[in-house]
């Protein structure tokens, strides 16, 4: 990415495709930036000597260098445009025009091309298909939208240009303003990570949020979002949640860690306030815009009203905040100035017939207290409380204590006054008490971001040879499903595996039961039989004198299952005593944005039934593979619950990371499950594997 100054605050814009024509595209880009911007409009068009009032030039050559060059053109004049605007030094450029890559396999190749002129020239290219950009600190509507965004702190982006139009209009209702918007288009340069970046930078920017479809490169977004968020909130709505991953998935991981999985924790990983509406999104940006991050997770809540108070309480159950417990000094205070009837401790009523002076002091006394983080004024209207006043005492204890308050004074018509004071002050009002709630959990949930440490992932000495030698006899032999043949593979990278080997006829298999020295494990090995137990094809405790007969068993149960199954196979392997450990899993399913999707939880036969599971994006450092262990709900039996001696917990967070460490490096395995990694309380010993390649 480029700097983006030009196309956010550029002095001269060129608009190419400008026409006098009403109800055209052009039209409409060219008559919003006469209108307001604070440059110059350049109007570019053979066709025209001028367009409302403005000398019109034949090309981006005749223009002038403007900064920004907007192209409304049909596609196949686009390409030529952008290439143009490279040749005479235009750096940011906005291509308006639809037909690229949403239209089919030709609009992709032109789409490609374009990507191409980009590149070559180093542009800083929004679109196609984008509905424009804005930038209020300039008067800046280079969209052909019906309104021009209000002044603000946020910067949007969004996938939909549809969506923009309509959250613009509704933001100008509601008062909200926007430093710059975005409609990002096919993103065929520039995308989500690029403003992300940018507005980090832009002092005017105190929040970014964002309506994504899809992420481009998921892990160069993490990389960059986990820096930005140190400073800056982030808050997207993703949409076009799907199962596409786990349809196309052959391994227990594949099917669990779906697309909409992988989202889930990259965001997370990334710092991102998931938003699950545009309500949510819109109460989260307004509060991280304007108050103060809470020194802790408590909350006071303030009311008139026990109903309310009950909703707030439950609300507050809901999300990562907790009821504040007062001190003693605070509780006295209460008793002292609240009525008998009245409740003294979380949350506070105050009672019907309170009035503005008993809501103030309720509220000093709670926000004075080192045990309360953040509050909420929570009121029913009343013939003895006055709203405005209310706000107006709301306002100046927000600003003496210097800690996050949201409103909740309900009603109607009554309201609009004390909710338009306190708009003006950054506190935002809700008529529902868990809206209010859910916009004080988003500090919280910001505070939690902001504290986070991240390190770099532990690389581990292996044997990268060895692994390569292992894919590629796979791939000469035609197979990308490779099942307990493949044990070698986390052997190279330090995964402890039990001893044992896979034989091809039943005098191997007694040779290897002999070195073993006790009852062994044995395994049929086909890549075409995933699921061994399920046909039959494990035989638990064999002992030396049954290992022959075991061996041709196995044999037969898998050719009368799958007459053409590729048997390559038995596996004996030394066992590994189960009643001491606890069975988990540790897999990696590739997902098309965020690559590596690493998946850790309880494991054995019960995995997809309990789904008891957590995942991350690979590659994850020590910290982060300790988070995965602590995440799961069975976390408890590793650390020796019902008197279970407990696990090793730190082999466990090993294997997880050398796992990490193996899909990082070989990304031509897209799927793989250790299933079960047994961890005992002398370590962790992979049982069992089932990995795919692509071809």
């Amino acid at each position: 990415m480029g700097d983006l100054t030009g196309l956010f605050s550029p002095d001269r814009v060129a608009v190419v495709g400008a026409t006098p024509r009403e109800g055209s595209v052009g039209h409409a880009i060219t008559t919003n930036l006469i209108e307001g911007f604070a440059g110059e409009v350049v109007c570019v068009n053979p066709n025209y000597e001028e367009v409302l009032g403005i000398d019109c030039v034949g090309s981006l050559t005749a223009a002038g260098d403007p900064d920004l060059a907007v192209v409304v053109v049909p596609p196949d004049v686009a390409l030529e445009v952008v290439r143009e605007a490279g040749e005479c030094g235009v750096k940011n450029v906005v291509v308006i025009t639809a037909g690229f890559a949403e239209t089919g396999s030709e609009g992709a190749t032109r789409e490609r091309e374009l990507r191409e002129v980009a590149r070559e020239y180093g542009l800083n290219l929004v679109g196609p298909n984008s509905l424009g950009v804005m930038s209020t600190p300039v008067g800046l509507n280079a969209t052909f939208g019906p309104d021009d965004a209000l002044p603000g702190s946020l910067s949007f982006m969004s996938q939909s240009g549809a969506f923009i139009t309509a959250v613009v209009d509704w933001a100008n209702d509601q008062g909200i303003g926007f430093t710059d918007v975005v409609s990002l288009g096919n993103k065929a340069v520039l995308d989500e990570t690029d403003f992300v970046e940018a507005w980090n930078a832009d002092d005017e920017t105190d929040v970014i949020i964002g309506y994504l479809e899809g992420i481009e490169e998921g892990r160069a977004f993490i990389e960059v979002a986990r820096e930005v968020t140190r400073e800056t909130p982030v808050v997207l709505v993703k949409s076009g949640r799907t199962d596409a991953g786990a349809q196309a998935a052959s391994s227990h991981t594949g099917t669990i860690a779906g697309s909409e999985r992988a989202y889930e924790a990259g965001l997370e990983q990334a710092g991102v306030i998931r938003a699950e509406s545009v309500q949510e999104l819109f109460d989260s940006a307004g509060m991280l815009a304007n108050q103060p991050l809470p020194d802790s997770e408590t909350v006071a809540v303030i009311t008139n009203a026990g109903g309310p108070g009950v909703m707030s309480t439950d609300a507050v159950g809901d999300s990562r905040l907790s009821m504040a417990s007062f001190g003693e000094d605070t509780l006295e205070r209460f008793r002292e100035t609240l009525p008998a009837e009245g409740n003294v401790y979380n949350p506070v009523d105050i009672v019907g017939d309170a009035d503005v002076e008993r809501f103030a002091g309720a509220l000093d006394a709670a926000l004075a207290d080192p045990n309360v983080g953040m509050a909420l004024v929570l009121s029913a209207p009343t013939a003895v409380l006055d709203y405005e006043e209310l706000a107006e005492s709301t306002v100046e204890l927000r600003e003496e204590h210097g800690k996050p308050v949201a409103a909740c004074l309900m009603g109607g018509e009554r309201v609009a006054p004390a909710a338009e004071r306190l708009g003006e002050a950054g506190i935002p009002n809700y008529f529902d008490p868990a809206r209010a709630v859910a916009s004080l959990d988003s500090l919280a949930e910001y505070r939690e971001i902001r504290a986070r440490e991240y390190d770099d992932p532990t690389e581990f000495d292996v044997d990268r040879e060895r692994v390569r030698e292992l894919l590629d006899r796979a791939d000469e032999r035609g197979d990308n499903r490779i099942g307990v043949e493949a044990m070698g593979i986390l052997e190279a990278y330090g995964i402890p595996i039990p001893d044992g080997e896979v034989v091809t006829d039943p005098a191997e298999a007694e040779r290897v039961a002999e070195s073993i020295g006790e009852a062994v494990v044995m395994k049929i090995v086909s890549p075409d039989i995933m699921h061994k137990s399920d046909i039959g094809g494990v035989k638990i405790g064999v002992a030396r004198e049954d290992v022959h007969d075991a061996y041709e068993d196995l044999v037969t149960r898998a050719r009368n299952y799958q007459p053409d199954a590729a048997v390559l196979g038995v596996q004996v392997q030394e066992t590994v005593d189960l009643d001491r450990g606890v069975e988990t899993i540790v897999g990696m399913n590739r997902d098309p944005q965020f690559g590596p999707l690493l998946l850790f939880g309880l494991g054995g036969i019960f995995v997809e039934t309990l789904e008891d599971v957590t995942l991350r994006v690979a590659p994850v450092s020590e910290r982060e593979a300790a988070g995965m262990i602590d995440e799961i709900d069975a976390a408890p039996l590793l650390r020796g619950a019902r008197g279970r001696e407990p696990v090793d917990e730190g082999a466990v967070i090993e294997a997880v990371q050398r796992l990490s460490q193996l899909v990082t490096d070989f990304p031509e395995i897209v799927e793989l499950d250790i299933n079960p990694l047994v961890a005992t309380p002398d370590g962790a010993v992979a049982i069992d594997i089932a990995l795919t390649v692509e071809q």
